[in-house]
């Protein structure tokens, strides 16, 4: 069964955010048909989680099951609305808890939401930078949709959401299963763990 990870960081409920992201995992399923596992992870639920991961260093309970789901899903969802030309702080603090390669080669579309066209750049000068760091492999297509894209049919947001869709369910059959990592498969030797260091 192929597994797809949704990230939505609306703050309203219902929101734009989730309406994309919901919108943006239709398509990528319809385009892998068979079996597909959609876990979306609303990142407002888990705000005070995250606050206390920064803190802690880790993150726990709910939050922790929310991390592994994004890392160890086949591809990833990652929807922000866009404040002040750049993505939420919801969203950065989500991925701040992410190591820099639990991602690595994940394919990731990537989409947000904003109240007019013209922050439709953020995607390509804040989402793209955040995501080559971490060392996704993000699609060429971002999907951005301001308000006036709900309000009417006669824009090209099907056309983009479908294209997306397509490009990461290609780039997740073109790789192997997401790993997910057995902390007790190469167990430290006991001795090295009596040796001072």
């Amino acid at each position: 069964m192929t597994t797809l990870a949704v990230v939505s960081a609306g703050l309203g409920r219902p929101s734009s955010t989730r309406l994309l992201a919901d919108r943006l995992a239709e398509s990528a399923a319809r385009a892998l048909g068979g079996d597909v596992a959609v876990e979306t992870v609303e990142l407002r639920d888990h705000a005070h989680a995250m606050v206390d991961a920064t803190l802690t260093g880790f993150p726990s309970g709910g939050f922790r099951a929310a991390v592994q789901a994004v890392t160890g899903a086949d591809g990833l969802i990652a929807v922000t609305p866009v404040f002040n030309g750049s993505y939420s702080g919801l969203f950065k603090t989500f991925f701040d808890a992410i190591e820099r390669g639990d991602l690595e080669g994940r394919p990731v579309l990537l989409g947000a939401t904003g109240g007019t066209a013209r922050h439709s750049l953020a995607i390509d000068f804040a989402l793209r930078p955040l995501f080559a760091y971490l060392r996704a492999n993000a699609m060429p297509t971002g999907v951005f949709a301001a308000s006036e894209d709900w309000g009417s049919g006669d824009t090209a947001l099907p056309d983009r959401i479908a294209r997306a869709g397509a490009e990461l369910a290609a780039a997740i059959d073109g790789r192997p299963a997401a790993a997910k990592a057995d902390p007790y498969d190469e167990p430290v030797p006991f001795e090295d763990l009596l040796t001072d260091r």
